[in-house]
């Protein structure tokens, strides 16, 4: 373990699989005590298990990011636990491909509730924590959905155009505070949530053909950038928009 988060503790959302397991491992390898917060508990209790090998500060907490009253148990618990909140990554998320005309009104509202919803549930409820430590750095899950538009998901693209927008809002009003608030934007990133566009080698030949940089990006690509907004190192960061992309919004 290194230290760029040591004494840190850090709230994760949809922490178990993917880029929020990715997060959580390196998080606690800079020497930060976790709270793997997520729907499906049994999952969060395995990589909380992995975790607790190397890293003994550990609590999985069931979450649905939807839920009000749900945030609101899971920050007292984790205040009980480790006395404090330093770091928020608002990592949970759904997505879908569907077009525009063929997307339902409630899977429309589902998509927002979660994406949009969940993350405007977790900065409101953990910035009284961060304003008793004088201090803190929330990380805000959008994409590059949240910059550009393309043929599908209007849904998804649309909660994470709301993410990027909050994020900068939020970031305004709580600079004053030493409150950081910041949005990540992913690119393409070879997690389960896109297997359907890498579902062929011609799938996959064809987005990385879109990217500069050649490659599909990884979950460590994302978790890194992560880390790096949540630690000290970006002090004077905040309602920034963080892209990794391999450059594909550049073109």
């Amino acid at each position: 373990m290194t230290d760029r988060l040591k004494e840190k503790v850090a709230l994760i959302t949809g922490a178990s699989t993917g880029i929020g397991a990715g997060i959580s491992e390196l998080f606690a390898k800079e020497g930060c005590s976790i709270i793997l917060a997520d729907k499906n508990i049994d999952e969060a209790k395995h990589l909380c298990d992995e975790i607790s090998k190397f890293n003994p500060n550990c609590l999985a907490l069931n979450l649905d990011v939807t839920l009000e009253q749900n945030w609101i148990e899971v920050i007292q618990k984790s205040i009980i636990r480790f006395g404090k909140i330093n770091i928020l990554v608002n990592n949970a998320g759904i997505y879908s491909r569907k077009p525009v005309e063929q997307t339902e009104l409630n899977e429309f509202e589902e998509i927002l509730k979660v994406n949009l919803n969940g993350t405007f549930l977790g900065t409101k409820h953990v910035i009284p924590e961060m304003r008793r430590n004088k201090k803190g750095s929330i990380i805000n899950m959008s994409s590059t959905a949240g910059l550009v538009g393309n043929i599908g998901s209007g849904a998804y693209g649309a909660s994470k155009g709301g993410i990027k927008i909050f994020t900068k809002y939020a970031a305004l009003q709580h600079a004053h505070e030493n409150i950081r608030v910041n949005s990540i934007h992913p690119g393409p990133i070879d997690t389960k949530m896109i297997s359907e566009n890498l579902s062929t080698p011609s799938n996959t030949n064809k987005v990385i053909s879109k990217i500069p940089l050649k490659r599909i990006g990884t979950v460590n690509d994302v978790a890194m950038g992560v880390l790096f907004l949540a630690s000290d190192e970006s002090s004077y960061i905040t309602g920034a928009e963080l892209v990794i992309d391999g450059g594909l919004t550049s073109i």
